[in-house]
């Protein structure tokens, strides 16, 4: 399982059984990130409504790696990695949990850890690289960022209405 770890100066250690994998420096003001998976530097960027990963020394007009909202009413997602399509589906409204399909076997779930401040975990199947283990991994930081703006929107549009 891989867990984001707590955040430092340097970024945020993605975990597997407690030992650093990689660290996801991810923008604190936009849908973007890079990762360092190994020694290959991994650069993720929300480019016209998609969500990629190319690597660093990759023209910045590639991704190996792209996610797209497949269904904005039922929260799904298209994920390619390497040429091979996954579907993202939620696992619990209340919890924005994800379970992550090829060819409708799962080969991913997403979880949380921690109480007050909950970090993204990602269990997945062997088939799944580490490097894309973690561009799945930063996908939850931006799915989870995009719920708490929803949940933050709605909490404000209904203390606005109930002062009326």
């Amino acid at each position: 399982m891989l867990e984001l770890g707590k955040a430092g100066s340097t970024g945020a250690p993605v975990l597997r059984d407690g030992v650093v994998v990689a660290t996801l420096r991810a923008s604190s003001w936009k849908e973007a990130a890079t990762a360092l998976v190994g020694d290959r530097e991994w650069v993720f960027v929300k480019r016209r409504g998609v969500l990629t990963a190319r690597r660093s020394v990759d023209p910045e007009d590639s991704a190996r790696y792209s996610a797209r909202q497949a269904s904005l009413w039922k929260g799904t997602w298209t994920v390619e990695l390497d040429g091979a399509r996954i579907d993202v589906e939620k696992t619990s409204l209340w919890k924005a949990t994800h379970r992550y399909l090829s060819a409708g076997r799962p080969v991913a779930e997403s979880g949380t850890t921690g109480g007050w401040s909950p970090r993204p975990t990602l269990t997945a199947d062997d088939r799944l690289s580490l490097d894309q283990q973690v561009f799945l991994l930063w996908l939850e930081v931006v799915l989870n960022r995009r719920n708490q703006a929803t949940i933050g929107a709605a909490a404000g549009a209904a203390v606005i209405g109930g002062t009326s």
